[in-house]
């Protein structure tokens, strides 16, 4: 029975040096509203050659669905996260609580924000312990995309 944790270490270790063309950034907005915001993230890692995916779902109106995204993100080759979340942003938050991977959190503005994207700002940077959640400035999507980019890096 000892073997059995050895012979699935080394075949994770196997895998783990096996390059596939999956996307390695994972970039989540709430609303479809949010896509223009965002679209900086996407081409920031496209000049740098970063594969990653794009998708919308809501922490609020599909949060069975954010979970499931979060928790299967690793084993699909995601190896961080990017969600920006205007209001009370929810998204980085509930992403973090159910994966371990980096979660990147931009804060974005809308014509509801208060304070020129405070509320969401301090939504995603008031995180409880336990549940990291890294924060870059408001409507900063292309720094998300660069601090991803040296997560990968390192």
């Amino acid at each position: 029975m000892t073997e059995e944790p050895v012979v699935q270490t080394e075949v994770e270790q196997e895998f783990a040096g096996i390059e596939v063309d999956a996307p390695r950034v994972g970039i989540l907005m709430g609303s479809k509203s949010d896509m223009a915001a965002m679209q900086a993230a996407e081409k920031e890692l496209s000049e740098r050659g970063i594969l990653h995916e794009t998708r919308v779902m809501s922490a609020h109106r599909d949060p069975d669905v954010v979970a499931e995204y979060a928790r299967n993100a690793k084993m699909r080759g995601i190896r961080v996260i990017i969600a920006g979340a205007g209001l009370s942003a929810a998204l980085p938050g509930v992403v973090a609580a159910h994966s371990t991977l980096p979660v990147i959190g931009v804060p974005l503005t809308s014509s509801r924000s208060i304070a020129g994207g405070l509320d969401a700002l301090l939504s995603i940077a008031q995180m409880p312990p336990g549940v990291p959640v890294a924060c870059v400035g408001v409507d900063s999507a292309r720094n998300a995309a660069v601090l991803a980019a040296r997560i990968l890096e390192a």
